[in-house]
């Protein structure tokens, strides 16, 4: 292995493990959130909104650090980031009620974000091109452990802990990130943003009125949307309709996570011949078919082992949709990459905040957690047919 892959492989694990700090802390405790709504005395649909609270932070916390990042640096605004997810975990744990809780989960979500909006901007002042899309493949590989890990991880923590426990072991982890995770400065002086920190915000407009980057943007966006209706619903679908134990729960959850895997390494090793852009249609196609059939799944109370395999495809294809959408957006913004990023991550997180509470709507089921995320990925495709525009060499 050359020294430059190995270094490429050593930023992506620091950057991923960074990454991964949003959906560590959605995953984590997805086996305890019957148990949460048990424990605290909340329908299991006012529990799942503890699920909304960290996404709804998670996206406005990158409307935060994305654009301070582009006026002070990348890592000044990283280290503050994860002081203040610790003090945010520890109030989780010791959470009263569901309310408490709710908004302990909305400010763990908001200083959650600055890992996951910092590890797209310092990966896009790296890298251009083929280049950024193989990153992103490496950072999803990365990151992607933690959805296949965190739930697992969870189910077991489970046998030893209760739910307080696991926001306890988060606190540590991001303790254990802000002290041994070391990265260089990698935007430099001379390319930040200037004027005052209002005029760094201003940089966001600019970003959003860029209509191929929106396109790429929401069509992520939409996607990872039904990917969170699927998060959220998946532990009373499985767990109570299907009466799955929790360790089962986690590997049928660990099983989807490793789909994504495979499909974001696909897309990143036929990118350089087919171009991010027909592998994103591609996708899309993929999300099509197997959404339609989860529904169809879903609608006529199918076996679980058909609920299963829809369910896994589903999932798959956003491994591919999300690395060239995140290519293709990231490539057209250069330094305004703090501030792209941030817009890519409060659409995805926002969005998804949406989805989760309508799979609840008259109950949560089979066929609302599949209407949800059949319609999600249709609006995906429907922004992308309006908006995404080909690149010249893509």
């Amino acid at each position: 292995m050359t020294s430059v892959a190995s270094k490429r492989i050593g930023y992506a694990i620091a950057l991923g493990l960074l990454a991964a700090l949003g959906p560590l802390s959605i995953d984590l405790y997805l086996p305890a959130l019957p148990e949460i709504a048990s424990d605290l005395t909340a329908p299991p649909s006012v529990a799942q909104l503890s699920l909304t609270a960290g996404l709804v932070g998670l996206g406005l916390g990158q409307l935060f650090f994305g654009p301070l990042s582009d006026k002070y640096g990348r890592i000044r605004p990283l280290l503050f980031s994860l002081a203040l997810l610790v003090i945010a975990c520890i109030g989780c744990a010791l959470a009263q009620n569901i309310q408490q809780l709710l908004l302990a989960r909305l400010f763990g979500g908001i200083f959650a974000a600055g890992g996951a909006v910092l590890s797209r901007a310092i990966a896009r002042d790296m890298y251009s091109g083929h280049e950024l899309t193989r990153f992103f493949a490496i950072l999803m590989l990365v990151n992607g452990l933690a959805p296949i890990a965190a739930p697992v991880i969870g189910a077991g923590m489970m046998d030893i802990l209760d739910w307080r426990g696991i926001f306890m072991s988060l606190a540590a982890f991001a303790v254990l990130l802000l002290s041994r995770v070391k990265l260089p400065e990698t935007l430099r002086p001379e390319r930040r943003s200037q004027g005052s920190l209002l005029s760094a915000w201003s940089i966001l407009g600019k970003v959003i009125t860029h209509r191929p980057f929106m396109g790429f943007c929401l069509t992520q966006g939409f996607m990872m949307s039904g990917m969170f209706a699927y998060i959220g619903a998946s532990p009373f679908v499985l767990q109570q309709i299907y009466q799955l134990s929790p360790q089962a729960f986690s590997f049928c959850f660990a099983a989807n996570g490793i789909g994504l895997i495979i499909a974001s390494q696909v897309a990143a090793r036929l990118s350089p011949l087919l171009g991010e852009y027909r592998m994103l249609k591609i996708g899309l196609t993929l999300a099509f078919i197997s959404s339609a059939s989860l529904l169809l799944a879903g609608a006529t109370h199918a076996a679980l082992p058909l609920v299963l395999v829809t369910l896994f495809f589903s999932v798959a294809s956003n491994g591919m949709i999300s690395v060239t959408a995140s290519s293709l957006a990231m490539q057209s913004q250069g330094k305004r990459a703090g501030s792209a990023s941030a817009i890519i991550g409060v659409t995805m997180f926002t969005l998804g905040g949406i989805s989760i509470p309508m799979t609840g709507i008259g109950g949560t089921s089979v066929l609302s957690m599949s209407a949800t995320i059949f319609g999600c990925y249709m609006l995906a495709i429907l922004v992308f047919t309006r908006l995404a525009q080909k690149p010249e060499k893509a």
